[in-house]
């Protein structure tokens, strides 16, 4: 028996509802197509018992595969937007938290020139 994957036995529950989303509007798709599973399955390249599993939300199907199903949709499109950069909302976060962490340290700099604590990171002067 092969041996699974721990990301795919440890998924959050999240995850898992959106799959089994997922594969339910992708046999919806097929439905509203007419097409049978054993044509939808060798149009996409696969066999029917993993066209069932992709349509049960099944974590263990290739990305491949349910990237060929999303273009045999006319969703292809859709795909790289899942990841695109500006609408990652935890590292935009993280860019502002520490924008605001600069920002306040180089306040409390300017308000005290005294001050000859060294920051982390910087390096520290020679005391001739």
């Amino acid at each position: 028996m092969p041996k699974q994957s721990i990301a795919l036995v440890e998924l959050p529950p999240i995850v898992r509802a959106q799959l089994r989303e997922l594969g339910e509007n992708l046999t919806i798709a097929r439905k509203r197509r007419r097409e049978s599973r054993k044509d939808w399955a060798a149009r996409i390249g696969v066999s029917v018992p993993t066209l069932i599993r992709m349509e049960k939300g099944d974590p263990g199907v290739a990305m491949g595969t349910l990237a060929t199903a999303l273009w045999m949709m006319g969703r292809i499109q859709a795909l790289p937007e899942l990841a695109a950069p500006q609408l990652d909302h935890g590292a935009l976060e993280r860019e502002v938290r520490l924008a605001k962490q600069t920002t306040s340290s180089s306040t409390r700099q300017a308000s005290n020139p005294d001050d000859t604590t060294p920051r982390p990171g910087a390096k520290a002067s020679p005391s001739w």
